[in-house]
């Protein structure tokens, strides 16, 4: 293909695919899906891809050429979606100092700006899970002194969690607190996040001494990252009784920070009364100190909500390699994720409190134009599903499902007494969770700024293709026809889909 018409057509659709990294030698050295190395490259080139990550197709496509498995041609329609977008780029516009990116350079990073969006990253991040008695966010001129007690307050490291380049600086939660209270006193109360030993009557000790005891416990990277699977949702080693044993002898309720990438079962900490708030920081990154202190004084209004479902103990019983989603109640099996799980959980997908009070409910719907659908017929049920019909998507087309779209309109209101940031989940659930359909799916949100007193109204555009849709257990994607409820926290409107 000609330079120039490669330009013309990069101007339409500029792309390549690539592979994660090792990906191609997966297939053959792993799961055995290619006999060899020529095979793996070859499946993997005709699928699409255009570059590995790694090595392997440049080791091994010359002889995948050789022995005919693929072609010169292959590799050309690989090379030109590649060197497309390095055109597209500037890289052979001349000096690439000259180009729009050409003036980069050192003084570009950490600026102002990028340290701000660390800050507001960590802090939009943070969940609040418990609060009792508003006993956040703490008045700093009360707070005479306090214990900061934990493996995870004060490991600049294990902010940035398991993938990151060298952050600018790193505000321990230790240094963060520092910033709000001029008496604070520290213990690491175990050597590290495993937590084999504690220092558990130094702990207890510094914590009756103390006026407030902020505990930042969790995990690290020595019990979850890329190729190292938890066997245990508890907090590992010793946190536990180290955390009740401080609890028990704080002059009032303590403050729990927990900083893991996944879900912890703190069931002991959530019922326990003498642990007055639980803070869920995720890996928070540079700023993630004073994220958490901004949080904890009140500087910050939180507003996070969980991305995942936080399991109990008792799902490790469920083995890992049962990938089912679906629950199976003859047999036990309690399914997967929020849309099918039906066991208990610690705290459930999208929870989240806030130091104010908000409201949330669906005011105002448009409804899709069925009539689009006349003269289409609906799907046969597969046996498990008789008597349930459905409109296949694929034959509803792009043209139709962009034209069926319709808004839904949100009021949220800020109750008060803080302003802060606010998200509204819109859920969509099925007349019945019967032949496979979720409990509930998330279709969409969206974050507000909100004074306190203030509402806003958020106007969300509902797909019924993409929203209403679900698959089948024959691979097929439909929308079934009849009720469909969209959710806001307890506000249902019915949407009806058919002619």
């Amino acid at each position: 293909m000609p330079w120039s018409t490669l330009l013309v057509a990069c101007v339409r659709a500029c792309r390549y695919v690539a592979s994660d990294c090792d990906a191609v030698a997966i297939m053959r050295d792993a799961q055995r899906y290619a006999p060899t190395p020529e095979d793996a490259v070859a499946l993997a080139l005709k699928a699409g891809l255009d570059i590995d990550c790694g090595t392997y197709m440049q080791q091994h496509a010359a002889a995948a050429v050789q022995q005919g498995k693929i072609t010169e041609d292959d590799i050309d329609k690989a090379l030109n979606n590649l060197f497309a977008v390095r055109m597209r780029l500037g890289h052979f516009d001349g000096d690439p100092r000259a180009n729009i990116y050409g003036g980069l350079n050192a003084a570009d990073i950490c600026t102002p700006d990028h340290r701000a969006l660390a800050l507001e990253a960590a802090q939009d991040g943070i969940v609040l899970l418990k609060n009792d008695a508003s006993i956040l966010p703490l008045d700093r001129a009360a707070v005479a002194s306090a214990a900061v007690i934990g493996p995870n307050a004060n490991n600049p490291g294990l902010l940035i969690g398991n993938y990151f380049g060298p952050p600018c600086e790193s505000v321990t939660p230790l240094k963060g607190v520092q910033g709000y209270v001029k008496d604070v006193r520290f213990l690491a109360g175990c050597g590290s996040a495993v937590c084999d030993v504690a220092d558990t009557d130094q702990a207890a000790a510094l914590a009756a001494s103390s006026d407030y005891v902020l505990l930042f416990m969790g995990l690290s990277q020595q019990q979850e990252s890329e190729g190292r699977d938890r066997t245990s949702l508890l907090l590992p080693g010793q946190q536990q009784s180290l955390i009740t044993a401080v609890a028990d002898a704080a002059k009032r309720p303590v403050i729990l920070v927990l900083l893991t990438g996944g879900p912890v079962d703190v069931t002991f900490a959530k019922t326990n009364p003498k642990i007055g708030a639980i803070l869920w920081a995720g890996y928070p990154g540079q700023a993630g100190g004073l994220a958490i202190a901004r949080v904890l004084f009140g500087d910050h209004n939180p507003g996070g909500r969980l991305p995942v479902t936080w399991y109990p103990e008792e799902f490790t019983k469920v083995p890992m390699t049962d990938m089912r989603m679906r629950a199976d109640p003859a047999t036990g099996y309690p399914g997967r994720s929020y849309r099918f799980y039906q066991g208990e959980t610690v705290y459930k997908f999208g929870y989240g409190l806030s130091y104010s009070s908000y409201s949330r409910r669906l005011v105002s719907s448009g409804k899709p134009n069925t009539d689009l659908l006349a003269g289409l017929s609906t799907m046969p049920s597969p046996a498990a599903e008789e008597g349930v019909a459905s409109y296949h998507v694929e034959h509803i087309g792009p043209k139709r499902c962009d034209q069926l779209k319709f808004p839904a309109v949100v009021e949220v209101e800020n109750h008060g007494p803080m302003d802060g940031k606010h998200s509204v989940l819109v859920y969509l659930r099925w007349a019945n969770a019967t032949a496979g359909r979720p409990a509930k799916q998330l279709i969409g949100f969206r974050r507000q700024h909100l004074k306190a007193g203030e509402k806003a109204r958020l106007t969300f555009d509902i797909s019924p293709c993409e929203h209403f849709s679900r698959v089948r257990k024959d691979g097929n994607k439909v929308v079934d026809r009849g009720s469909h409820f969209l959710m806001v926290d307890k506000h249902e409107m019915e949407i009806t889909f058919e002619v």
